[in-house]
């Protein structure tokens, strides 16, 4: 099988989103639009891969370097376009670093939605031997360069670039015109070019060197290949698909808001021919990755990022963010509650009840049955089965027993400043209204804390420990008055 290097085209400003950062790194589903093609270009195990980088090039450059660490396995290049003088000047630029004896796939880094299965099957049209395009069929083809065919049966002597937006889709393709340079027969033209191709290398860079810049824009078109590849003889073959969303690139916040709401809508119908229950599919968003189980329901405004697991029967209620967690079956996650795993992650017990809004932090651990009740927050403690912290608490760095009741207002103190301690409380204990725990320490089985207590010495099972300052009452005591002035 011939080798493929991936080209990805990255140099691009983005006038039109008005913006310091460099458009590729705008953001699709919580996360750049670049990462959206080297993620889909590393799961087709290139050769290499390399990034043409311009406007904001040490940003991009260091996004790219990220993402290579957490996928290893892939070899990727960088070289700069400066100056930039168009699509075609870009790849002139990465053809030093591309080995003659492969295929060479060009992507756009601002066109995330591409599907690996499309650039495979694009990839097989090739073989080594013909050149490959990317088509789509647009409605409003304005701006795009159109894709100019053979008439059927007609007798072509290479000036006649017509078509017509009614052109045959199996004809011979001609050439491509850039908008700009085109006729008006030409504009009326629908099939447009998406960007993507994939060359044998040897032939390209041979087209590559014949490029010229004699245009309105007074650029090097990459598309001007396809007339080179016509005249030398060789096969030019486009494949339209009907697919668009896979080609739409990213010029504009209004563009990048029309994918985002695309995507989503095209993750919220796969859900639901899952069986997940939607309130609404238009007010969802999943921003990594999200498995459900069977019934599983899902209120409105929810946003699912990282990787997310949902058992059977999970309930989420609206407005809640829940990011790197894992839910057991029969969960209730009520409204309004944050959940961030981060690294670390979150896991939540079968049948646990959860807000609403309440806040679980990385390393937050729910046995079966746990409460976490109404502006309750829980940072990297474990909470074993039928413990309940109904409202207006903080757990933290605490491991918590079964049955624990844990009254509101309390906290474990469990930063001294300097380092962070853990507290331990055993199974069965209550711990009463607005206490503090000082960490470290250990609160005996069975033991109950008095309300108001500031406890910093463990204490012993089955105890009731009280730590309070003695209550004195003055009698007929005057508040101080303010005083009139005259």
């Amino acid at each position: 099988m011939t080798s493929v290097d991936v080209v990805i085209m990255a140099a691009g400003k983005g006038t039109r989103m008005k913006s310091r950062l460099p458009k590729v790194l705008h953001r699709l589903a919580g996360r750049a639009l670049l990462d959206h093609v080297t993620a889909t270009v590393a799961s087709l195990k290139p050769r290499s891969c390399v990034v043409i980088t311009g406007h904001g090039a040490p940003e991009v450059e260091a996004e790219m370097h990220r993402w290579a660490l957490d996928t290893p396995g892939i070899d990727m290049q960088f070289v700069r376009q400066e100056p930039q003088l168009g699509t075609g000047h870009a790849v002139q630029q990465a053809a030093p670093l591309l080995p003659c004896d492969g295929i060479t796939l060009i992507l756009n880094g601002d066109v995330p939605l591409i599907a690996a299965d499309t650039l495979q099957s694009l990839i097989g049209q090739c073989g080594g031997r013909h050149m490959a395009l990317l088509t789509v069929d647009m409605p409003d083809p304005t701006g795009y360069g159109r894709i100019v065919r053979e008439a059927p049966h007609a007798d072509w002597d290479g000036d006649d670039l017509g078509g017509g937006p009614a052109a045959d889709a199996g004809a011979r393709v001609l050439a491509i015109v850039e908008h700009k340079d085109a006729s008006a027969a030409q504009r009326a033209i629908r099939e447009i070019y998406s960007g993507v191709m994939a060359v044998p290398t040897q032939l390209l860079k041979g087209w590559l060197a014949r490029l010229r810049n004699d245009n309105s824009q007074g650029e090097y078109y990459l598309t001007d290949i396809v007339k080179f590849a016509v005249a030398d003889g060789a096969e030019v073959l486009a494949t339209c698909i009907a697919d668009r969303l896979q080609v739409d690139g990213v010029n504009s916040p209004v563009q990048l808001a029309e994918l985002e709401r695309g995507f989503q809508l095209r993750q919220a119908q796969a859900l639901m021919a899952q069986g997940v229950r939607l309130a609404d599919p238009a007010r969802l968003d999943v921003r990594g990755t999200l498995a459900c189980g069977q019934d599983v329901d899902i209120d409105v405004n929810c946003i699912f990022e990282g990787r997310v697991q949902l058992g059977d029967g999970v309930q989420v209620g609206a407005n809640c963010i829940i990011a790197n967690a894992t839910i057991a079956a029969g969960a209730v996650i009520h409204p309004f509650t944050h959940i961030d795993g981060e690294r670390a992650g979150v896991t939540v017990g079968e049948g646990a009840l959860v807000g609403p809004f309440a806040r679980l932090r990385p390393g937050a651990q729910l046995g079966a049955g746990v409460h976490i009740g109404n502006f309750v927050e829980v940072k990297n403690s474990t909470l074993a089965a039928g413990a309940k912290a109904n409202h207006l608490a903080y757990l933290g760095d605490a491991t918590v027993g079964e049955r624990v009741n844990y009254g509101a207002g309390s906290i474990t103190a469990n930063y001294d400043g300097a380092n962070k301690h853990r507290t331990v409380i055993e199974a069965d204990v209550h711990i009463g209204s607005n206490s503090v725990l000082v960490a470290p320490v250990t609160i005996g089985a069975g033991g109950t804390v008095g309300g108001g207590s500031t406890i910093t010495r463990d204490t012993p099972p089955g105890a009731l420990s009280v730590v309070r300052g003695k209550l004195i009452s003055v009698a007929n005591w005057a508040r101080p008055a303010k005083k009139t002035g005259n």
